[in-house]
């Protein structure tokens, strides 16, 4: 029999050379096994996990230690104030894309009824964050991966939010008529080039989902150019970038006649977001 304490050190030296963040991996790696909080482990350290108990949480940890993400470990992945089914035909969501959700928070009136549109949706962890903060809107939500999509109406139904439509559409294509008063997007902006795809989570992650051109942009300049036809007039859009890339971003975005353009840092301090309004 092995107690919480000392599987938890023993786990932490496997772990630091392979994640960051190895107490955290495994105390989420714990919890899920034990199916209790965080609380439950500082609480009873001397709390010894049963041979059935003790395989599960081993297996987790073997496929931490090859490098699987915790989020597909798990299925699971919080996001703002949502618990999100996450699979291998999702993007794992991040806490920078919270940014995105707090201005676009920002600029949505209290009691507004804004039509908004979330271009490649994912699990849905941008348009369920703002479906769910703002009752009074309703949002549409695209991806062209149908695997992807039906993830997000999970995650609809499993966070009971209904003021949501999916479409599966590849950026503006399948939208024909409808408009907006925003768009938000967390689109692909890898270069293709990246060494970084093959490091860490990202490597079980969709490429479709990460990469967009030789220069990352591809994906943004559509986006950009799309948002024109459907944005309202005083409408915004938002879009989330690399950290290197606000400059490209905002200057495509004048380029396109877009308005009060700005740009705006993550938690780390990284430029993150960028917004144009249309006239």
């Amino acid at each position: 029999m092995t107690d919480i304490s000392q599987l938890i050190e023993d786990a932490i030296k496997q772990l630091e050379s392979v994640s960051d963040s190895a107490r955290l991996d495994v105390e989420l790696l714990l919890c899920a096994t034990l199916k209790k909080d965080h609380s439950f482990l500082r609480a009873w350290p001397e709390h010894e996990l049963n041979q059935q108990q003790l395989k599960s949480f081993q297996e987790k940890l073997k496929q931490r230690l090859e490098g699987e993400p915790i989020a597909h470990i798990l299925g699971e992945r919080g996001f703002w104030s949502l618990n999100l089914t996450v699979t291998a035909d999702t993007l794992i969501p991040r806490p920078d894309t919270e940014r995105l959700v707090e201005l676009a928070l920002d600029i949505i009136p209290e009691t507004a009824q804004w039509k908004i549109l979330d271009l490649g949706t994912g699990t849905g962890a941008i348009a369920l964050s703002l479906a769910k903060e703002k009752p009074n809107c309703f949002i549409t939500a695209t991806d062209q991966s149908f695997a992807a999509l039906n993830i997000a109406k999970q995650n609809a139904l499993k966070n009971q939010i209904s003021n949501i439509e999916f479409i599966q559409s590849d950026w503006f294509e399948e939208l024909e008529n409808k408009q907006f008063n925003m768009i938000v997007s967390n689109p692909p902006y890898i270069k293709e080039s990246d060494p970084h795809l093959n490091q860490g989570d990202v490597r079980f992650e969709p490429r479709s989902a990460l990469t967009s051109g030789a220069d990352g942009l591809d994906d943004i300049r559509r986006i950009i150019k799309g948002s024109l036809e459907y944005l309202n007039k005083g409408g915004a859009l938002l879009i989330e970038h690399g950290y290197d890339q606000a400059d490209e971003v905002c200057n495509l975005l004048k380029a396109s006649h877009f308005t009060k353009v700005s740009d705006f840092k993550d938690d780390n301090d990284n430029p993150r977001v960028a917004i144009g309004y249309i006239q």
